[in-house]
């Protein structure tokens, strides 16, 4: 039992150390001159947009942060997604929070509280490093830490977690979602306001489906 106990002690502290190398060579995202960490209500709640506006397709990605399969789309199909169907002007894209648990909501508030700029930045590098932060012992502590690479400091961090009103403006959008189109899984897809999709689907099942709606 004794020898147990210090061989998972020896593993978490090497998962520690480890984590913090990684941390260590991840890319910070620097704030811009004026760029500031925001609680308002309308600055949480605005939409968080990337394409063009007269795009023919609009989808709205229904995610949680702590998702795996949310993060097997974003780390493995998005980036091609952008590159081919959003840049190119085709497909407007809208990422809204569906957090399934309180882990997931405040790594949205993290995300919202951001400037516009930063907001699929951090994203990405939490759904990259989603194994790290998600699943940590402490996982509010290990999400401060990610925060650090937005240029958010302690004090900042605490004040987000601990903003009621925040976190409820957040929960309101999820169950606006569920209400309004039955979601019952992430990550989800609206099509054009009214179809469906949903799966860690790769480039090619995404690109077939949508265009498929929009011919």
């Amino acid at each position: 039992m004794i020898t147990k106990m210090k061989n998972n002690q020896f593993q978490q502290r090497r998962k520690l150390l480890l984590g913090s190398a990684a941390l260590a060579l991840m890319p910070k995202i620097a704030f811009a001159a004026g760029e500031r960490v925001s609680s308002d209500l309308n600055h949480i709640t605005a939409p968080r947009v990337l394409g063009k506006s007269d795009a023919p397709i609009k989808v709205i990605e229904l995610f949680s942060m702590t998702c795996s399969h949310c993060a097997n789309f974003h780390n493995n199909s998005f980036g091609e997604i952008t590159e081919r169907l959003i840049d190119t002007g085709m497909v407007q894209f809208e990422m809204r929070p569906f957090p399934l648990d309180q882990v997931a909501l405040r790594g949205h508030a993290l995300a919202r509280a951001l400037p516009l700029s930063k907001y699929f930045p951090m994203v990405s590098m939490l759904l990259k490093d989603i194994s790290r932060w998600a699943q940590a012992e402490d996982p509010i502590r290990a999400l401060s830490q990610m925060a650090r690479l937005a240029g958010m400091g302690g004090e900042e961090f605490d004040a987000v977690m601990r903003n009621r009103e925040l976190l409820e403006a957040i929960v309101g959008i999820r169950q606006a979602s569920y209400s309004q189109w039955n979601i019952q899984s992430t990550p989800s897809f609206i099509v054009n306001g009214k179809t469906t999709l949903s799966g860690a689907m790769s480039y090619e099942e995404f690109a077939d489906k949508i265009n498929a709606i929009g011919a």
